[in-house]
């Protein structure tokens, strides 16, 4: 009987000595999807490597076993499983498989986050920040005074927060032209250009907005949302005009300002028109929220586009979710005219009946962008004053998996151009 015994103790802890590999499915079995994201960026700040499978379980994560990382993995509620060598090696040949479209992705590094944000309190959220303290990935916050002093290389991603780069304060005036979050926020914008040498608010945004090019032209990577992205290449292709009228900054506008602007210059955008009227809630053209034709919230959704996960891997890693459609929400920015969208752009997710698009990539220089439409994933409109989303509330949101896609993908490691 003991002689049993003993044999039955050894062969559990062979069995266990061989679970040397443990994966984090991210499809409908994951309780917690967005704390999962948060597990893989800290595994990366220990310094252990993670294989993305990217379309394997929804994309999931898988790295060497370690009873700290199950450990963090119970904490945070994030499910896992315990795999031994032969599990893993299958995994990686059923992935290797030329016929089915999925990839190994190795992520390295845990890289280095900042968002670009004011520091005076907003009476709005922003999702990005949201999601990111809710996974429990640490970034730094800068803002002008820090992006002028040339902070940005120290980075390897960047988010901007929901600014207006024109100097127009969001279009807000009109309605909460009266508030004293308006009139601080503008205080505060002021006394920032001001200190740094600029006569105008606008001018001072408009360099904020170069440098950010220059981060991502160097080699960084840039997120955005909402309306950031429209007022990012506004603000870009009107450099040099006064597009800003006087309850903005004090004098009237160009009024030869819709001719003069330079698409060139514009990550993503081109052929918009400016919105001239104080009284209008919008930027540009670019944003088709008031032509929209959606009746019902409940119809209002976006499909991402499937690449092909060996010969697209980046595309790839930033449509990882564990459905390919995704709840339409809306913003100052709700969703992309297409018709604006250069055609160098890559359209990752969009709402063919509306012909719309809702999330977006493309390369500048060494770096990337990718811009997503909307305000807040699981909030379908979000207005000034509004509370912050609970994400308890939302475990396994699509559309808040797309901004951490986001957030890992600086992590990859590059691969060599396939010919």
């Amino acid at each position: 009987m003991k002689k049993f015994l003993f044999t039955i103790i050894l062969l559990l802890i062979l069995t266990y000595l061989k679970a040397a590999y443990l994966l984090i499915p991210m499809d409908d079995s994951q309780q917690n999807h967005l704390k999962a994201y948060g597990i893989a960026y800290w595994i990366l700040q220990q310094e252990v490597e993670v294989d993305w499978l990217l379309n394997y379980q929804g994309g999931s994560f898988m790295c060497p076993y370690h009873d700290l990382i199950e450990k963090e993995c119970v904490i945070r509620g994030v499910t896992y499983q315990i795999i031994a060598d032969a599990q893993y090696s299958a995994i990686l040949v059923e992935i290797a498989d030329p016929q089915v479209n999925m990839d190994d992705v190795k992520l390295q590094k845990a890289p280095k986050m900042a968002v670009y944000s004011p520091k005076n309190k907003q009476p709005w959220d922003d999702a990005v920040t949201l999601v990111l303290a809710y996974a429990e990935i640490p970034y730094d916050v800068v803002y002008d005074e820090e992006v002028i002093a040339g902070v940005l290389p120290l980075y390897d991603w960047l988010h901007m927060h929901h600014e207006d780069f024109t100097g127009q304060y969001g279009k807000f005036w009109a309605r909460y032209k009266d508030a004293d979050w308006y009139r601080e926020d503008v205080k505060a914008n002021e006394e920032i250009a001001q200190k740094l040498g600029f006569s105008k608010v606008s001018q001072c945004k408009l360099a904020v907005a170069k440098m950010i090019r220059d981060f991502t032209a160097g080699g960084g990577y840039l997120f955005s949302m909402c309306s950031a992205p429209d007022s990012y290449d506004v603000a870009l292709a009107a450099e040099g005009i006064d597009i800003c009228d006087f309850m903005f900054d004090g004098d009237p506008r160009d009024p030869n300002a819709q001719q003069k602007l330079d698409y060139s210059k514009c990550f993503a955008f081109q052929n918009f028109t400016l919105s001239v009227n104080p009284y209008e809630y919008e930027i540009s053209t670019i944003d088709i929220d008031p032509a929209r034709r959606v009746l019902n919230p409940l119809n209002d959704y976006f499909s991402l586009f499937e690449f092909s996960a060996k010969w697209d891997p980046v595309p790839t890693m930033l449509c990882q979710d564990h459905t390919q459609l995704i709840k339409g929400f809306m913003g100052q920015t709700t969703a992309f005219r297409k018709q604006t969208v250069k055609s160098n752009v890559l359209i990752m997710g969009e709402s063919k009946a509306l012909d719309e698009a809702r999330y977006i990539h493309g390369e500048f220089g060494k770096g990337m962008w990718t811009f997503l439409a909307g305000h807040d994933p699981e909030d379908y409109q979000h207005f000034v004053g509004d509370p912050a989303t609970d994400l308890d509330l939302f475990p396994n949101s699509p559309g808040y998996r797309l901004i951490l896609n986001n957030v890992l993908f600086p992590a990859a490691k590059k691969k060599k151009q396939k010919t």
